[in-house]
């Protein structure tokens, strides 16, 4: 079968920059989008350019011109989109209301991934504020897609490893603890880690595949599935130092939000969910939904002791 063609919108994100070059491995033709918005951002730029010498496309194509965007769209079969829904780097998730009525005009894609990569939206309609902005904005999104008829999938795949395991899931820093830990609670509720290039060959592989056409896909490895306890005895483990462990209760960490910034808030809001009500792992995948490794049992996921290694 001939091998779907794709755009990677966000391309020159964290999590954009493994997209393109999982498409390309994968061997589909591949499109990225190069805004002229890039201005004077030389690293933008950069990356860019080192797609294009590795068999990319460079499509210019501007939010604030619809016509560029159709344009850019009807080259392809797939958009895949990556833009950022974080609010301590940018946060744009209600733009792709503008690639929605691209892709609605252009009348020629097979499959549309909006940005999620994290957390099932759907799953979170009771989440605190002022975090369930992010999870209302990509179901305003997966509204709009699902009214305009386009064909999508739904990536799920929950925790980005380089977020939550080195740094054994503390707040405020991505670099392995040296004296102290904090656990959420006794530290025992399951959550899924993902490293970041293995989310991308998963995303790729649902793209020509019929069984997650219209479908959730939750990207939930079976070794993955780890409590922070274990992320933390892992590390241990590793360096031969037992860290020393102090337990915040539901009541203490929830009060810790007050004097926040705003973006902190959020991040405390969604650790919350998953650290104490283990909302990535409190649910079993229905009909509605499939689960990557079980659907791509070829890809050779990196199991988190072995991810760990490299921060020694």
């Amino acid at each position: 079968m001939e091998k779907s063609k794709v755009l990677v919108v966000g391309g020159t994100g964290y999590i954009g920059r493994r997209m393109v070059k999982a498409s390309l491995a994968q061997g589909h033709p591949t499109f990225v989008l190069q805004r002229p918005e890039i201005g004077l951002d030389i690293d933008k730029l950069q990356i860019l350019l080192s797609f294009k010498a590795e068999g990319a496309t460079l499509v210019e194509a501007s939010f604030a011109n619809h016509k560029s965007l159709v344009e850019a769209v009807r080259k392809v079969d797939v958009v895949i989109c990556t833009m950022s829904g974080v609010h301590f780097r940018s946060h744009n998730l209600l733009m792709q209301l503008k690639l929605v009525e691209a892709i609605k005009e252009a009348g020629n894609i097979k499959r549309f991934l909006p940005s999620e990569f994290g957390m099932d939206p759907a799953r979170m309609g009771d989440a605190l504020e002022p975090g369930r902005v992010t999870f209302d904005e990509k179901m305003v999104v997966r509204k709009a897609i699902e009214e305009a008829s386009i064909p999508h999938t739904y990536i799920s795949s929950n925790c980005f490893a380089a977020y939550f395991v080195p740094n054994c899931s503390q707040l405020g820093t991505l670099t392995p603890p040296k004296e102290k830990v904090f656990l959420y609670g006794e530290g025992n509720v399951k959550a899924v880690f993902v490293d970041e290039d293995d989310i991308a060959a998963y995303t790729i592989k649902t793209i020509d595949d019929p069984r997650t056409l219209n479908k959730t896909v939750y990207i939930r490895p079976l070794e993955n599935i780890l409590s922070q306890r274990q992320i933390i005895e892992m590390w241990e483990k590793l360096t031969g130092k037992e860290l020393d462990k102090s337990i915040i209760y539901t009541e203490d960490f929830l009060a810790s939000m007050k004097g926040m910034d705003y973006a902190a808030q959020v991040g405390v809001g969604h650790f919350y969910h998953i650290f104490y009500e283990g909302c990535l792992t409190n649910f079993e995948i229905g009909e509605d939904g499939e689960e990557a490794s079980k659907l791509y049992p070829e890809v050779q996921y990196i199991r988190m002791d072995e991810y760990l290694k490299r921060y020694l």
